[in-house]
């Protein structure tokens, strides 16, 4: 007979299903206290109860997660799992010490789900080896989408973009739709736009549809990738790692498979950074040649318009449609091997080797400009300034309304002053033509992130760390107004890590072509 189930696990657990094998002794036991510690959200229960070591494996429909120290970190920041109810039980005995089970689920939300599970009896007890947990797939995943339609604008001509579904991120004017700019207090007091953006009346006219609008981080002010009221969109490239932001939204519908082209802005990496955190193309485009109109700017002298794609043909198909063909003749790849000493030593000697392949001639940019933190600085507050300027009433008017995060980044913010603000415009100034000189028509090779995505569960501290020598690689774009093409292929412990590009102003669509001729540059380098 199959082992009795104790009325203290009836609330848990049904009766094994017809047709299951008898379970070996504790094995229900093990699988009731697992049940009941994923109801209650107790972690170090399910520590426990999952198999110890580096083989240890969990799936789902998200990415699958290798090692037990994974797992837990993943269940550490997800903040417990649905509410459900076992509706069946399945064990199938492989022998004394090892079954296989499945639980058919029934989530509170509705639906049905699953969870099989390969179950060890050790020193210890039964533990978990392998589970894979499938649950209902949400018809929107409001972390990734704020609204979503079949399309929800329809093309207005034919072209290079025919066939291709944009995600459109939600600081970008859709006529007859609200911007959310990623604050629900935002979102509520919002007017629908009356026409489209520019940028995406070009992919339109191009033949490409807009799938839907695309989550971003508050008023777009981060690089993590994490919002407070609607969620952290999921980075399939990376299981329980942050997707990178504020393009958030659109990075993770692009990776997922929900959309070909995500329409994004970058002020201060904001589609470099996920892009390369989720193993994506993404182009921050020259200042000024897409424009700005309908687009919530947070800076505008550095507020750029691009765009993200998982094919660098389909990147390459939305600049041309937005800005034409233009011939700018591009010079050699050169490297300041100066600013690699900012980086995790790993990602600083694959970006050497990749500079080897590329025959890259060093060049001495931080020497030129004085420091790349002192460039940062300047950039920083520049930036800060001009935020404050354009939202500092509304979050002054509106308390609260920002998370602890972006609410202590404005309250920065708050504290610069003109005489700040003038001084590091006019050093800007003068380090962009230093920059300028030193470059020439030369494309100048960083990382397109200081890391790989750091874990979703990461604190406010340590993202702000990662966000600060993040943003001394990407304000160089920014301060030369520069195009800058981040293209996958690193990987690093595993993990995606981008390599960006950064050409001279105009140089957008040749950057994709020399990455496109480059057999070095569109292969993979694991390290």
């Amino acid at each position: 007979m199959a082992e009795s189930i104790g009325a203290h696990r009836r609330p848990l657990l049904p009766e094994l299903a017809a047709g299951s094998d008898p379970a070996p002794d504790g094995l229900l036991d093990a699988v009731a206290a697992y049940e009941r510690a994923l109801m209650t959200n107790d972690l170090s229960e399910m520590d426990r109860l999952f198999a110890p070591g580096p083989a240890t494996m969990r799936g789902d429909a998200a990415g699958l997660l290798v090692g037990h120290g994974a797992i837990g970190a993943f269940r550490g920041g997800r903040g417990g799992a649905p509410l459900r109810t076992v509706r069946e039980l399945h064990v199938r005995r492989l022998d004394d010490n090892h079954a296989l089970v499945v639980a058919v689920t029934a989530p509170r939300s509705g639906g049905r789900g699953q969870q099989t599970q390969l179950w060890r009896r050790g020193s210890v007890g039964w533990v978990v080896d392998v589970a894979h947990v499938s649950v209902p797939a949400p018809v929107v995943d409001a972390s990734v989408w704020r609204v979503v339609g079949a399309p929800l604008v329809a093309p207005t001509g034919t072209g290079g973009l025919d066939g291709v579904r944009v995600a459109v991120k939600d600081l970008v004017a859709i006529a007859g739709q609200v911007i959310g700019a990623g604050v629900p207090e935002w979102l509520d007091e919002a007017a629908p736009e009356p026409v489209h953006a520019p940028a995406v009346a070009a992919l339109l006219a191009a033949g490409a549809s807009v799938q839907g609008i695309a989550r971003t981080d508050e008023l777009a002010y981060s690089l993590a990738g994490r919002n407070p009221h609607y969620g952290t969109p999921p980075n399939v490239a990376v299981r329980g790692a942050l997707p990178g932001g504020s393009s958030s939204g659109p990075a993770a519908a692009v990776a997922l498979g929900q959309a070909d082209l995500g329409l994004a802005t970058d002020t201060a990496g904001s589609i470099r950074v996920p892009a390369s955190y989720q193993g994506l193309w993404g182009l921050r485009t020259t200042h000024g040649v897409v424009s700005t109109v309908g687009v919530l700017p947070l800076s505008p002298s550095f507020d750029t318009v691009g765009w993200l794609a998982r094919e660098p043909q389909t990147l390459r198909a939305a600049a041309v449609a937005t800005l034409g063909v233009t011939s700018v003749p591009l010079g050699g790849v050169v490297v300041d091997l100066a600013v690699l000493g900012l980086v995790e030593p790993a990602l600083a000697a694959a970006v050497r080797a990749l500079a080897d392949r590329l025959d890259a001639e060093p060049v001495d940019v931080t020497g030129a400009i004085g420091g790349l933190d002192v460039l940062a600085d300047r950039f920083r507050t520049v930036q800060a300034a001009e935020a404050w300027r354009h939202h500092g009433a509304w979050v002054t008017a509106h308390p609260g309304a920002l998370g602890a995060e972006i609410g202590a980044r404005f309250a920065w913010a708050a504290t610069v002053t003109a005489e700040q603000e003038a001084a590091a415009r006019a050093e800007l100034a003068a380090t962009r033509d230093a920059l300028a000189a030193v470059l020439g028509d030369r494309v100048l090779l960083v990382p397109s992130a200081a890391s790989g995505a750091p874990a979703a569960s990461a604190g406010g501290p340590e993202i702000e760390r990662i966000r600060t020598v993040t943003l001394t690689l990407t304000c160089l774009a920014g301060v030369l107004g520069a195009p800058a093409l981040s293209v996958p292929g690193l990987k690093v412990g595993g993990a995606p890590i981008g390599v960006c590009l950064i050409g001279p102003r105009g140089s957008d669509v040749a950057l994709i072509d020399r990455a496109l001729d480059s057999a070095v540059l569109t292969a993979s380098w694991a390290l």
